[in-house]
């Protein structure tokens, strides 16, 4: 899950009480969510990040607004109804993380659910192996399995 994240800094603590307190937090209830979702997505490829923007415009510029805009990306597969489920857990969740913040300042939130064609992306993972039965041992570890 891809997070765009901006708060205009006319206020001191603006972006850094959306990177700093908010996004961390988010993220890491994100992939609880998604890896909660009944193994219809693999602990090792469940992945967040936050990108933060410095360039944009939102409403008319005059506001202290902010936004946190989620690209939710999944391979092909699973269907239309553990889609909405997991659509729907993640944004009841972000909804939750930021009800504090919402009610006391101009903020948007938006998730988007992108489907993307495995012929067009390129993996390389060791992770699932941690998750295995039995779990592998580390990258670089002299433990043989």
């Amino acid at each position: 899950m891809l997070i765009g994240v901006r708060a205009r800094n006319d206020r001191a603590d603006s972006a850094d009480e959306l990177l700093n307190s908010f996004v961390r937090g988010l993220l890491r209830k994100a992939n609880a969510v998604l890896i909660a979702q009944g193994g219809v997505f693999k602990p090792g490829a469940v992945r967040s990040r936050a990108i933060e923007l410095h360039d944009y415009c939102m409403a008319d510029d005059q506001a202290d607004y902010a936004f946190v805009h989620c690209t939710f990306k999944i391979g092909r597969g699973r269907s239309a109804e553990e889609q909405r489920a997991a659509c729907s857990a993640l944004f009841e969740m972000i909804k939750e993380h930021f009800a504090a913040l919402y009610a006391r300042r101009y903020l948007a939130l938006s998730l988007e659910l992108y489907e993307f064609n495995e012929g067009g992306t390129y993996k390389h993972n060791n992770v699932h192996a941690r998750f295995a039965t039995p779990p592998a041992p580390p990258p670089g570890s002299s433990v043989a399995r």
